[in-house]
């Protein structure tokens, strides 16, 4: 059994990165591997927001997330540099800085490159998309 940590660099809708994430974490704790921690980079930052609306012929990424995470005990990090960047505030981060609103949910986490890098030293493998 492995234990990976996941990164996701790309956006929510748009391109396939996040979806191709999704399925690949699926798939190995499907065989039996432990998936320590998913790390939202970049653009992967919009996978968090809870105001994602897509059609109703679409998959909900963000929703597919949050289950996923709730189901496997999974920790979901955003990047927080990443995510004020891009508008993607927690309820603190929109009270830190004065923002009448915030837009990321539960179970997603705002964290620093230093959760990325101690999930790399307690994980076999790192997978990027």
């Amino acid at each position: 059994m492995n234990k990976f940590i996941i990164q996701v660099n790309g956006t929510v809708y748009g391109s396939t990165a996040s979806f191709r994430a999704l399925r690949f974490t699926t798939s190995v704790l499907s065989l039996g591997h432990q998936v320590t921690r998913i790390f939202f980079y970049q653009d992967g930052v919009t996978n968090s927001s809870q105001l994602i609306c897509p059609a109703s012929d679409e998959h909900d990424l963000h929703q597919a997330w949050k289950k996923l995470a709730i189901e496997h005990n999974i920790q979901l990090i955003n990047c927080v540099s990443a995510a004020l960047r891009r508008g993607v505030l927690s309820q603190q981060d929109a009270t830190e800085n004065t923002k009448a609103q915030f837009n990321s949910s539960a179970p997603f986490e705002m964290g620093g490159l230093g959760e990325l890098v101690t999930g790399i030293e307690t994980s076999d493998r790192l997978v990027c998309f």
